[in-house]
């Protein structure tokens, strides 16, 4: 008897239903698996078998024929096990499941028939429902996570055995309802930190709030114990909240990495991702044999922070040049190419020398040609795409023991939400949306000056020795301060404070 079954397959960030096919044939014994499955897949025989056992059911003796369509392409990981379970189940006649064309049907198995949670569940879910499918039936633990698909009946269960009363006995299972609107505008706002617990720094807070007002990405040049890593995260809670559709798009890539945890249906708050500097090239963009969405995309639609930046390997930092210029990531392999988005905005931090002290500080023991080198580990092309860098200067005793509370992330975010709205409008009509993303063109057309602020910048590029690259950027961040400023036109004050956030290209550093 031939019976199919439907399940899954991951393909970057979106899934695509795949067909298998059981056939149980009298003539002969055997267990023959094809399709292109991986190890794990191959090994599901032996799951399979013990979790039939266990729950009072059996892999019949007879010639067994597994096909997972289309045949040409791979099949990864344990999360067919149920599915594979339900076809020989159904097709050797040991059970009847006559609407089970009806249901994408996914879990991996243990021994005992319990199910075990698998990766890539939103995708899945979504796919089903563009497909018609009625509903599908997974582990309970990833039950929360489809839920957010509305017109799709979501059934969690936990053990192999309710999937067989369901089909054979009609006994019902529980259908996973959720309020998705509800649930993510309860926890849209919820951060563990706060901007009023930083302790001074307040030209650094103001970086910050430029920073996250255009959209820019920024680097912070301070010795250690001054609050870089502090400042750092607390940015996400100042960024303007995620939108539905951004929500959906980043639980998309966590769950096809695997990421979202059991109690989780949807990101509310945007991603902070803060790798350690040993990360190879391929997790942070992404990729392997079988690929998967590295840290750059698993900070979409949030921030990526590289504490120490220096003592990254360079291969890494240079990888990342073309995703902060595209926005996406492109893995390619001899069969198929795979893209991952990777929209985020960088912070990043490093000590001012080696010694991890300023040029100009009595403590510092670096001499030049050791500065030279340590800063020769950034190139100038990565140092292109970061718009903003700060000094953060030492935190005196005075403002370390001052009671007063700084100001809340709440108020700041205000601010930095007026901003990103003037952009919204300035860019209605294009694929932008921020300061940070405009071109040669945009920047033309938006970035005017009058006669005060093209002499300022002029005497800046002359005086304090700018390099070319920082001319764009000096009018980005300044078109940002304006719009926080609710400004039409870029004033002469506008470019000068933006000119204070170029400091890695002065000869104080670039020598």
């Amino acid at each position: 008897m031939l019976i199919k079954i439907y399940g899954s397959a991951i393909h970057g960030v979106a899934a695509q239903t795949i067909t298998i096919e059981v056939n149980v044939d009298t003539g002969g014994v055997g267990y023959h698996l094809v399709g292109l499955p991986d190890n794990a897949i191959k090994e599901s025989s032996y799951r399979i078998s013990a979790a039939l056992k266990n729950v009072g059911f059996k892999i019949p003796g007879k010639k067994i024929t597994i096909n997972m369509a289309p045949a040409d392409l791979r099949k990864e990981g344990s999360a067919y096990d149920l599915s594979i379970a339900i076809g020989i189940l159904t097709a050797s006649d040991q059970i009847l499941a006559e609407n089970v064309k009806d249901f994408i049907i996914m879990g991996e198995l243990s021994l005992d028939g319990s199910l075990q949670p698998i990766k890539g569940v939103l995708p899945i879910a979504i796919q089903a429902r563009e497909e018609g499918f009625k509903g599908i039936i997974l582990p309970k633990q990833n039950a929360r996570e489809a839920a957010i698909v509305n017109d799709l009946d979501v059934y969690g269960v936990e053990n192999i055995r309710e999937v067989i009363d369901f089909f054979n006995e009609g006994k019902a299972l529980e259908k996973v309802t959720l309020d998705t609107r509800k649930e993510f505008h309860e926890k849209i706002n919820n951060f563990p930190f706060d901007f009023s617990e930083v302790k001074g720094q307040e030209t650094a807070k103001r970086a910050m709030e430029v920073a996250a007002a255009g959209g820019h990405n920024i680097i912070l040049i301070g010795p250690p114990g001054s609050g870089k890593t502090m400042l750092a995260k607390r940015v996400p809670s100042i960024l303007p909240p995620l939108t539905l559709k951004e929500a959906l798009e980043t639980t998309k890539i966590h769950s096809v990495a695997g990421k979202i945890g059991t109690e989780t249906s949807l990101m509310t708050v945007r991603p902070f991702r803060s790798p350690h500097h040993t990360i190879s090239d391929v997790a942070l963009v992404g990729g392997g044999s079988y690929p998967q969405p590295g840290e750059i995309s698993l900070a979409h639609n949030g921030v990526l922070f590289l504490d120490e930046m220096p003592e990254f390997k360079r291969t890494v930092l240079e990888v990342m040049r073309q995703p902060l210029e595209d926005r996406e990531v492109t893995i390619s392999r001899a069969r198929f190419t795979v893209n991952y988005p990777a929209s985020f905005m960088l912070v990043a931090s490093m000590n001012p020398s080696p010694s991890g002290f300023f040029p100009d500080d009595p403590n510092n023991t670096s001499s030049v040609y050791e500065m030279q080198r340590y800063m020769n580990k950034l190139s100038g092309p990565l140092l292109d795409r970061i718009d903003i860098h700060i000094e953060v200067q030492k935190v005196e005793f005075e403002q370390l023991s001052e009671k007063r509370k700084g100001e809340k992330s709440k108020d700041i975010r205000e601010r930095v939400l007026k901003a990103r709205d003037i952009q919204n409008k300035r860019y209605q009509n294009l694929n932008i949306s921020s300061n940070a993303q405009i071109g040669p063109k945009e920047i033309e057309a938006y970035c005017e000056l009058d006669e005060t602020s093209f002499g300022l910048i002029k005497l800046a590029m002359e005086k304090l020795n700018l390099s070319a690259r920082a001319y764009d950027r000096i009018l980005k961040v300044a078109r940002t301060i304006a719009d926080l400023e609710e400004s039409e036109n870029i004033l002469s004050h506008h470019i000068s404070e933006a000119i204070q956030y170029r400091s890695l290209d002065r000869e104080f550093w670039n020598g």
